[in-house]
């Protein structure tokens, strides 16, 4: 049996990165295989690309930090992969190679970035594969060009009343039809390679609390139908709520989990940071603080599981509380905080109309079909 885990969104800024996983390392080094979402380039090269919003980068030995950490694999499909240019994105991709740790879904061309990768322990094989829906211009991979494996999306409007103009429309959103095509073709290749598919998908609506796009439910479903155990969902910034399809779950977005963002006035009055603050009513800039985003994103899971030969297993999570200065903290039951995060998912999941079930058990809460 393998037991593995996976967290939500890392991007360290202190030089000091051990600091940041002080209190949660001990829980990442006791599981066989460790996910986490890579968001922050690790290079000391390239120049920012035009067509990014907010970005920051990293020394590449935050890599061996990672490893130290306890973490085995990393999604580099992230909206931030390409952000210093294709130099800090190799250079990335490198550090994490040195430092023990697989790069997920990503590569120096499109099939580098589908590229299942394989890990074997105790006499099981489980199968890891991560795609990105969140892609600024150019971020994708193509034959020729270095990138993320991408599965985008599309944007339809529906006016509510046609013949009315100014009036409320409906949004609808699905996936690019040949990236749906190549996800799937890769979750059946990995299928025939091991005992189970985990998937990682980078997409979803931040900091929106419950709000699913139709894509998600589309993607998330296509690929348990194509044989994936368990899909990882990441980007929004706040968690989502959980989803049971097939018997198999979905967990739409892990929130963050080992992300700094320091903030001083200049960055807090950028009209881009001010369009990011309307989007979650209370939200407001913590000056001197490390974890400049919304309330709600302090909430956050270490997810948990068993594999063996016949899949995955006992999907539960850990609740997790992060600071002021980013650094995350695993509840005992007893602190208030533990229900807040366990009723936080509950109320998302409800929102959003997924059947899921939340059991208790100890300090671990068990993920099961309503």
């Amino acid at each position: 049996m393998i037991r593995f885990i996976a967290v939500g969104d890392v991007g360290p800024e202190r030089l000091d990165v051990d600091s940041l996983f002080e209190n949660v390392a001990d829980h990442i080094r006791a599981a066989d295989v460790a996910f986490m979402q890579l968001e922050m380039t690790l290079t000391e090269r390239g120049s920012r690309v035009p067509q990014t919003k907010h970005t920051s980068r990293t020394h590449p030995d935050a890599a061996a930090a990672f490893r130290r950490a306890g973490f085995t694999h990393a999604s580099w499909a992230s909206n931030h992969s390409l952000d210093w240019g294709a130099e800090g994105f190799l250079d990335t991709v490198d550090a994490l190679d040195r430092a023990g740790i697989v790069p997920l879904g990503a590569g120096r061309n499109i099939a580098q970035a589908r590229q299942v990768r394989i890990v074997e322990t105790n006499g099981v094989r489980i199968a890891l594969l991560a795609y990105c829906s969140i892609l600024p211009e150019a971020y994708w991979a193509t034959v020729e060009r270095p990138g993320v494996a991408p599965l985008r999306a599309f944007t339809v409007h529906e006016p509510i009343e046609p013949d009315q103009p100014g009036t409320p429309h409906r949004m609808h959103t699905f996936p690019h039809p040949g990236d749906l095509a190549a996800m799937v073709d890769d979750v059946a290749r990995a299928r025939d390679q091991a005992d189970a598919v985990i998937v990682s998908m980078h997409w979803g609506i931040h900091f929106s609390y419950s709000e699913l796009a139709d894509y998600q439910r589309i993607a998330g479903h296509a690929a348990i139908d194509a044989g994936a155990d368990l899909v990882i969902g990441h980007h929004a910034h706040i968690l989502k709520g959980i989803e049971m399809y097939r018997g198999k779950a979905i967990f739409h977005s892990l929130g963050n989990f080992a992300i700094e963002l320091p903030m001083d006035e200049e960055h807090a009055s950028r009209p881009s940071f001010r369009h990011l603050l309307s989007l979650h009513p209370g939200w407001e800039p913590d000056i001197g603080g490390m974890f400049n985003f919304p309330p709600d994103s302090r909430k956050s899971i270490i997810v948990d599981c068993d594999v063996d030969a016949a899949g995955v297993s006992r999907v539960r999570f850990r609740p997790v509380w992060i600071d002021r200065m980013a650094v995350p903290t695993l509840l005992a039951p007893s602190d208030p905080r533990f229900a807040e995060v366990v009723d936080y998912l509950r109320g998302a999941s409800d929102a959003a109309g997924l059947t899921t079930s939340f059991v208790v058990e100890g300090d671990q809460v068990f993920v099961v079909p309503a």
